[in-house]
């Protein structure tokens, strides 16, 4: 009994060190050592899947009106939107329904498995849906694509397993930024691509692209998906795939029956017992022992409160992100006797594409030695907090002149574009930072669950506020636009105070140190330089 409680007390680890040669998990245990760099083809892998993974999502917008239009299914042109928000959503409800799956998928079977299904969900799905030809086609084809697609689920894991803690920034950061250019590049592809016979009746006189109009900007994307399977291959997996021997002290020593039965279904079997802390256990158990076997990480996210807060803070600042960007588009054509700026789509598409552009010089240069002094938390918190003051300051560029508006109003996307990107990436982090590697799968999987719930009330949400807006121009307190950058200001102060104590442990600003060795000789040549 001494020496059981000794070993209780000094809290060791309970398992050996052991590794497989064998197993793609211990063999890229080494990157995650101090000072370990990503590998440059992992590090461009996972950039070219976050910008593929982006580029189906938004790429319909410009043409979407015109698909359901073509379909004659909607009564009047007022109802079209109708539709259009059926297919839009579809996509997000398919997500919502199987994010959780994936990720725990992901830590079962491999990151690359999760990745694999779905880059080719886009190759078929997306491809599909551009070949519609009516309302329930298009609609289920959009839906599937989001059941079978939970690439971003493996791609955030994987981003904090090919490196150390000082270079998670920095590859979050590569994801992000590819991210915002998907979202960019997308629309662009959707608009200059769809209708092509229309468009550009010299090049286009094949009669397939008449009868299936929106086909090429689908295909496009589905090629450039083909293309990167190639690469994908070529990335090293992290997850680990073997069961440790564990020697027979270690299951004498829990009283816990159900722990005793998940030890025993891994081949090994108890002595006697004796009394070491049931949590101890559970702890040491989960951060040493890397097979998948039996272990089932889901049950154990939801008593995660450090998961579970910053999947919240992701959630808030989605739902601000999705409402603002709607809310800015109708805010800058609207006409300057009301509030807006008066400007058209095409010079609201130069100041998203500038702030674009800025952006990924901040993400790839400014945000990494940024929140490796703040930390994921001071970052969340201090942009979230300089948000507020520059959103109450959005309703009075309108009353400049227009070339100090156009200066003002430049300037403000970009802080705002910048504030936001930081918020998304120290959210990964704190995502991340918040379980071990076994688990890490099956939380992105919840948090991508969860933020398809808020991006769908994002948009309708900002929509009907600045309709409500419209309607009382002339109040005393807040009139006009002034009410609706009032309640997304709000929105940031919440994600903000959620950073705080007692709602955020300050534990999540670091990562998890996890107890494993890696059979790679540091001497030798790092897989994938």
């Amino acid at each position: 009994m001494e020496d059981q409680s000794n070993f209780a007390a000094n809290k060791e680890p309970l398992l050996p060190k052991e590794v497989d040669g064998n197993c793609p998990g211990c063999n890229t245990a080494y990157l995650r050592e101090p000072g370990g760099r990503p590998p440059k083809l992992a590090l461009l892998a996972v950039g070219l899947l976050s910008l593929l993974n982006a580029l189906p999502l938004t790429s319909v917008y410009p043409f979407l009106y015109f698909m359901i239009h073509d379909f004659h299914i909607a009564k009047s042109n007022d109802s079209v939107g109708y539709y259009v928000g059926l297919v839009g959503s579809s996509c997000m409800v398919g997500r919502f329904l199987t994010g959780a799956y994936w990720g725990v998928i992901a830590d079962r079977y491999g990151r690359k498995l999760v990745i694999y299904i779905g880059v080719f969900s886009i190759i078929i799905f997306n491809f599909l849906f551009g070949l519609s030809t009516n309302f329930w086609m298009a609609l289920t084809s959009r839906f599937f694509l989001g059941v079978f697609n939970g690439m971003m689920v493996s791609i955030q894991a994987y981003a904090s397993e090919i490196c150390s803690h000082e270079y998670q920034a920095f590859v979050i950061s590569v994801i992000s930024t590819t991210w915002g250019i998907g979202l960019v590049i997308g629309p662009t592809l959707g608009g200059y691509l769809s209708q092509p016979t229309i468009k550009y009746p010299k090049l286009f006189t094949n009669p397939i692209f008449e009868r299936f109009p929106y086909a090429l900007p689908c295909l496009f994307i589905s090629v450039y998906a083909v293309s990167l399977l190639a690469i994908t291959s070529q990335m090293p997996e992290t997850v680990h795939k073997h069961c440790h021997k564990v020697d027979k002290d270690y299951i004498s020593m829990c009283k816990d029956e159900t722990m005793k039965d998940e030890i025993r279904k891994d081949g090994v079997s108890d002595s006697a017992d004796a009394s070491v802390d049931k949590d101890t256990l559970q702890l040491e158990h989960r951060i040493v022992m890397h097979g998948q076997k039996n272990y089932t990480p889901q049950k154990a996210l939801y008593k995660n409160w450090g998961l579970i807060a910053s999947i919240a803070i992701y959630c808030i600042w989605s739902m601000h992100d999705v409402a603002y960007i709607e809310i800015f588009s109708l805010w800058a054509v609207s006409p300057q006797q009301t509030g807006g700026l008066s400007l058209t789509s095409s010079g609201v598409g130069k100041v998203l594409a500038i702030s674009g552009v800025c952006v990924l010089f901040f993400q790839m240069v400014l945000f990494p030695p940024v929140s490796n002094f703040l930390g994921p938390i001071g970052v969340a918190r201090s942009a979230s907090m300089l948000s507020i003051p520059l959103l109450a300051a959005y309703p009075y560029i309108s009353t400049l002149n227009v070339s100090w508006s156009w200066a003002a109003i430049i300037i403000a996307s970009i802080l705002k574009s910048a504030l936001s990107v930081a918020v998304y990436t120290a959210a990964y982090l704190l995502m991340n930072n918040s379980v071990t590697q076994d688990q890490r799968g099956a939380a992105n999987g919840l948090s991508l669950s969860a933020m398809s719930i808020s991006v769908a009330f994002g948009p309708a949400g900002g929509g009907a506020l600045f309709a409500w807006s419209q309607t009382r121009l002339d109040a005393t307190f807040l009139p006009g636009e002034q009410i609706v950058f009032f309640f997304m200001g709000m929105l940031a102060l919440v994600t903000c105070i959620a950073t705080f104590e007692p709602f955020l442990p300050q534990s999540v600003n670091k990562q998890i140190v996890e107890t494993h060795q890696s059979t790679q000789d540091r001497t030798a040549e790092p897989l994938l330089v």
